[in-house]
């Protein structure tokens, strides 16, 4: 179980840092990774298909983090087998409690 976890925590990670490289990539004006391979001008063949790409890669690269982390909560919320089971304890009566007075006898009627 504990292997699986770590698996996952791993491609998280792996999957987040990806993601921050593709997104640091990628200009907000149009320019970016496509107008460094690709040049200023948006008119040249491969612009646009750069500007896809980087797209979907970071639609793609959350939706895989978002899968992956409900993967591993779905995993790791289960209880497992060979846990112990908790045992709620045991709650002891109080002791009723004596009067400080002498138990008084029944009166009989004298004869």
């Amino acid at each position: 179980m504990d292997t699986i976890f770590i698996l996952l925590m791993v491609l998280i990670m792996i999957a987040s840092v990806l993601l921050v490289i593709v997104v640091m990539a990628q200009n907000p004006k149009g320019g970016g990774l496509s107008s460094t391979f690709g040049g200023a001008s948006s008119a040249q063949f491969g612009v646009q298909r750069t500007n896809d790409f980087m797209e979907k890669a970071t639609w793609s690269l959350g939706a895989v983090i978002i899968v992956l982390i409900l993967i591993s909560v779905v995993i790791t919320g289960k209880p497992s087998l060979a846990a112990p089971a908790q045992k709620q304890p045991v709650q002891k009566e109080a002791p009723a409690k004596q009067s400080s007075a002498p138990a008084q006898a029944p009166a009989t009627p004298a004869k």
